[in-house]
């Protein structure tokens, strides 16, 4: 999406503010010994209150309100009886619509505490490659450079990115151009980032792996060596002063 009016950018504003309270309320409440299901239907609750809606569950009968992945889980978890126990390396992947638009945010994080330094590792990197990509957004830039800032700090860092997960276009619908923002650089993309695009990036960082596979059911993708990944998603704005994080919530 470009936005190119103040009411397009007040709604892409609300939907991201919506995502990213949802997003922090929700880790706020997960808890050890609780189910995903559990926090799925708090996040459920959540989107309800604010008037908005499930963008996975609208857009592509995901059977939840939110993707909840676990330790092998990379991405797309289904939320379900699984337990959620200490030292658990979960992500909360929020996308949400309200009036037409969309957003989309998610975070890694420790549940209880940490018993292996690994995990917290690649969520820390993860971090610091997005902090690195978000200096590369700015009108008139390659978007190839956003996968170039994140790929050299997983590999200074002695760690990988996931090449099979990537960030996309987002606004009037969960996934639209550039339909891959991806987590390395590739030399062939040409496209060129301008003001008001609005882009879903986020890295993947690996302990090892550099793909993901189906996983045990439908929908979650997973490593086939058991590598822990972090990830780390904001809906971003591209502005002539740099990003603005719609997503971004105190």
């Amino acid at each position: 999406m470009i936005i190119k009016t103040d009411e397009e950018y007040q709604g892409m504003k609300e939907i991201g503010q919506i995502c990213g309270r949802v997003l922090k309320e929700t880790i706020q409440f997960t808890e050890v010994g609780m189910t995903t299901k559990e926090v799925d239907e708090f996040a459920g609750k959540k989107l309800e209150e604010y008037g908005a809606v499930s963008a996975p569950s609208n857009e592509y009968d995901f059977p939840g309100y939110t993707c909840i992945s676990i330790n092998e889980e990379v991405a797309h978890g289904i939320p379900g009886s699984r337990i959620i126990e200490s030292g658990d390396l979960v992500n909360i992947d929020v996308s949400a619509t309200k009036n037409g638009f969309y957003a989309d945010t998610g975070l890694s994080f420790i549940a209880g505490e940490s018993t292996n330094d690994k995990r917290q590792r690649v969520i820390d990197v993860c971090e610091m490659a997005f902090e690195e990509a978000m200096k590369k957004v700015k009108p008139g830039a390659k978007v190839s450079q956003i996968g170039r800032a994140v790929h050299n700090t997983a590999r200074k860092n002695g760690l990988t990115v996931i090449k099979n997960l990537t960030g996309h276009g987002v606004g009037r619908s969960l996934h639209e151009d550039p339909k891959h923002v991806l987590n390395y650089f590739d030399p062939a993309d040409k496209s060129i980032l301008r003001e008001g695009m609005v882009l879903a990036v986020e890295p993947f960082i690996s302990s090892n792996a550099t793909f993901v596979t189906d996983g045990k059911d439908d929908w979650a993708f997973e490593t086939n060596d058991g590598s822990f990944v972090a990830q780390k998603e904001h809906t971003v704005l591209v502005t002539k002063d740099g990003p603005e994080l719609l997503t971004e919530v105190d």
